[in-house]
């Protein structure tokens, strides 16, 4: 199994508590990221190195934006 690092995700266009529902299952279904919890502009997540390219391709066809992107711990 790979290497998962605590990474801290900042993202554009949270409005309302669907909205977390929405990136949480968006993140969910990203193949290495395991989400841990996601509030109104963030989220906190067990992903692989490699998974950064997958979560923002997957945040943004549900029409959000990744503005950021660092590691944890």
């Amino acid at each position: 199994m790979s290497d998962f690092h605590t990474q801290v995700l900042s993202i554009d266009s949270m409005h309302c508590d669907t909205c977390v529902s929405r990136v949480t299952r968006v993140l969910g279904s990203v193949p290495g990221v395991r989400v841990h919890a996601v509030e109104i502009g963030s989220a906190h997540v067990l992903a692989e190195p490699s998974s950064e390219p997958a979560i923002r391709e997957a945040l943004e066809q549900a029409g959000f934006t990744l503005t950021g992107l660092r590691a944890q711990g």
